[in-house]
């Protein structure tokens, strides 16, 4: 088995796990479960792609490297959650989505400080574009809404698991990388009612992470701040 399919495998048990007992057990004639799909486009030229890039590995300590543009992408995924009896307004979410904003072929400037071992300088080039996906998994997302009216406001907040991935496609570098860290996803949105149980919503989202790439054979390793907003449309069945 794959490193990718091991990745889903854990991530689908995980979730099962979490969400499982409260779809069972949870009080279901004043309870509210619901399940999304949602679709929508990550827009990295907010947010400056990857940033504060950070060379490693054979590079000396200190070795920075100008920030990578990424593409615009599309966006897929699915949302489970609950509102609790007791508080209407409060509920929990779990959403899992995924992005590929590749990374763009681009002018680029690498500095290597000077050490009593290495001369430094700068070099500018450029360099080629690159594979680039993250797989998004908000395992525990605390949800507050407006609930009186059919047209609900709402903002969410929690942890989430980054699985990036980038992949060389330049002749003669081909390879990949992964890195899996722990950051910040969070939503603003609105959700419409249309009728007791089906729901359209709509919600900008920002994810912050902090990657680390590592060298491996074919390419250089560096550390690099993702910051992604994306905008994101969806159905939901509300029982």
């Amino acid at each position: 088995m794959n490193t990718a399919q091991s990745t889903r495998r854990f991530v689908i048990t995980s979730l099962l796990t979490i969400l499982v007992p409260i779809v069972l057990f949870g009080p279901q004639a004043y309870a509210e479960t619901y399940v999304a799909g949602q679709f929508g486009v990550a827009l990295p030229s907010i947010g400056g792609g990857l940033t504060d890039v950070d060379l490693t590995g054979v590079f000396p300590a200190g070795s920075t490297m100008s920030d990578r543009a990424l593409k615009t992408s599309a966006l897929y995924g699915a949302k489970l959650g609950y509102f609790f009896p007791q508080a209407p307004w409060f509920g929990i979410e779990t959403e899992i989505f995924n992005t590929t904003p590749h990374i763009k072929q681009q002018s680029t400037t690498i500095l290597v400080p000077p050490s009593p071992t290495v001369t430094g300088g700068t070099a500018t080039g450029t360099l080629s574009g690159d594979h680039f996906s993250v797989l998004t998994w908000a395992p525990l997302n605390l949800v507050f809404r407006y609930h009186k009216t059919r047209l609900q406001p709402y903002v969410a907040v929690g942890p989430g698991i980054f699985f990036g991935r980038v992949e060389s496609i330049a002749a003669g570098f081909e390879g990949s990388q992964s890195s899996t860290k722990l950051g910040l996803n969070t939503q603003v949105g609105f959700r419409y009612f249309i009728t007791r149980h089906v729901t359209a919503f709509g919600e900008w989202k920002y994810n912050y992470a902090r990657f680390s790439f590592e060298e491996n054979s074919t390419q250089f390793g560096f550390n690099g701040t993702y910051n992604m907003n994306m905008v994101s449309f969806g159905i939901g069945y509300h029982f």
